[in-house]
Parts: structure tokens; C-alpha cells; sequence
């Protein structure tokens, strides 16, 4: 099994290479897919053309006010655990699971708490798991997302996105997590070719420390898809943004000797 985790500041398009990854990894054969929407902004689902009924934060919430009406014969954290493997959302190409915000003051960090366990259990029956991380550093902070095989941290190509992109690498350093492999993304980039980087914006990259693993160029095919609120799943393989994804997926994998 390899886990692969997308984090950066918010509005970057986080989700959207999430979903454009795991649609990758399915058009290459890579095997069984579990999609993580750890945002508590569930939208990940939206992109991949599927409804999500439930979420880890309206069954934590659920669980709340019903304490006292669980079966005779579960405890809590046996129902807990139930109901949050029923909210898989299971279709031919992949499947989901989505965190999502619960009411109430201290439930998020009891989600986040969750989240992380039913990861343990779920992940080992998937081939790969991709996590679409909360905007910023709430996850890694956590602990949510460890023994990463590849940590993808996206930036827009502005050098204040990219200094935010350096204090995340240097956040998991300091807290010791498990990641194979870090690399920068820069998205929506102008003409961008490969990983390609203005002068400017290389020597930010160099300085926090970061790998640049590609730049991904403005795609008017995705935007058409974005404004009419159509899956990003349906995207042609020819297009700019798929045909970069590819490129930069194979490098990661190392497709064509390991395989996928």
C-alpha cells in the first residue's frame, strides 16, 4: 500500500489535484484507490462526480446527541466504527471516505482523532490511498496523515505561497513524520512548462528548501469544467492539466521500472 497526501494553503487547488491524481492513478491500472477528503470542507467529491451522505463529522455529531439510543449489544466505539465504515462511498473506480466538520466545541480534534484510526484499518485493503489534506498544517500538526510515501505540497507560483509551502516541509521535520518522498507543485502557472520556475521564484524555492516537481499550467478546459460544475474527473487526457499530472506522476512513481 502507498499513501500519497496533497496539503498547501487554501485556495491553491488542493482538491482538484487530488482528483485529477486519483483519476490518474486509475486510467494507469495502479489497483484498488482509497480517496480521502480530510478537508473539513468536504468538496473533494464534487470533483470526482460522486454524493457523499455522510461524513466522519456528521457521524461524530450524530453519535452526540444520541448517546443514550445505541444497540444493547455494541458499545460506542464499536457503533462509532460501524457507522463510519457504512459512510464509504464505494464505486467501480475508487472509494471515499470524507471528513467533514462536526458541531460543538472540541469535536474536530476528536474527527481528526478518528479519522486517523479508521485510516489504519481502511488503508490496508487498498493498493493506494490519496488524502486531500485541510488547508495549511491542521492535519500534519496531528498526526493525521503519517507514514506518507509521497507528500505533494501545492503552491500558487507567488513567493508568499511559497514560503508557506517551505514552513509546511519544515513542519514535519520538526514533528519527526514519516514521508518517503516532498515535492512543490506550483499550479496554475502561466505558460508553464514542465517544472519550469521564473529566476525569481527558484531562488525562493531553493532557499526554503524545496523540491519542484513540476508547475502546472492554467487550463482553459479545467476552468470551462470549474464554472459549469462539472466533474473534473471528465477532463480529456489531452488536455494541458491532465498531460502535466501525467508527467509528474510518472516521475514520482517511477513509471515504466517500478510501475505504479
Amino acid at each position: 500500500m502507498k499513501t500519497l497526501a496533497i496539503s498547501g494553503k487554501g485556495g491553491t487547488g488542493k482538491s482538484t489535484l487530488s482528483a485529477l491524481i486519483i483519476r490518474w492513478l486509475k486510467d494507469n491500472g495502479a489497483g484498488s484507490i482509497l480517496a480521502v477528503d480530510a478537508d473539513s470542507n468536504v468538496n473533494l467529491n464534487d470533483l470526482l462526480g460522486i454524493e457523499v451522505k455522510e461524513s466522519v463529522g456528521s457521524i461524530r455529531e450524530e453519535m452526540r446527541k444520541s448517546v443514550g439510543q445505541l444497540p444493547a449489544s455494541m458499545t460506542k466505539q464499536q457503533f462509532l466504527e460501524y457507522k463510519i465504515h457504512t459512510s464509504l462511498v464505494e464505486t467501480p473506480n475508487f472509494d471515499l471516505i470524507a471528513m467533514g466538520r462536526p458541531e460543538g466545541p472540541g469535536c474536530y480534534c476528536y474527527a481528526n482523532n478518528l479519522l486517523r484510526d479508521i485510516l489504519k484499518t481502511l488503508s490496508t485493503n487498498y493498493e493506494w490511498v490519496v488524502i486531500d489534506n485541510e488547508a495549511g498544517m491542521e492535519h500534519l500538526s496531528r498526526r493525521t496523515t503519517q507514514n506518507i510515501d509521497y507528500l505533494l505540497i501545492i503552491s500558487d507560483p507567488s513567493a508568499r505561497g511559497i514560503q508557506a509551502a517551505g514552513r509546511i516541509n519544515r513542519l514535519l521535520a520538526e514533528l519527526n513524520t514519516r514521508v518517503g518522498k516532498r515535492h512543490l507543485i506550483l499550479n496554475r502557472v502561466r505558460n508553464a512548462r514542465g517544472n519550469s520556475a521564473s529566476e525569481t521564484l527558484r531562488s525562493i524555492i531553493d532557499k526554503e528548501g524545496l523540491n519542484l516537481i513540476a508547475s502546472i499550467p492554467e487550463d482553459e478546459q479545467l476552468l470551462e469544467l470549474d464554472q459549469t460544475g462539472n466533474p473534473v474527473w471528465s477532463i480529456p487526457q489531452d488536455s494541458l492539466v491532465y498531460q502535466a499530472v501525467n508527467s509528474f506522476m510518472n516521475k514520482l512513481t517511477d513509471r515504466g521500472k517500478n510501475g505504479v
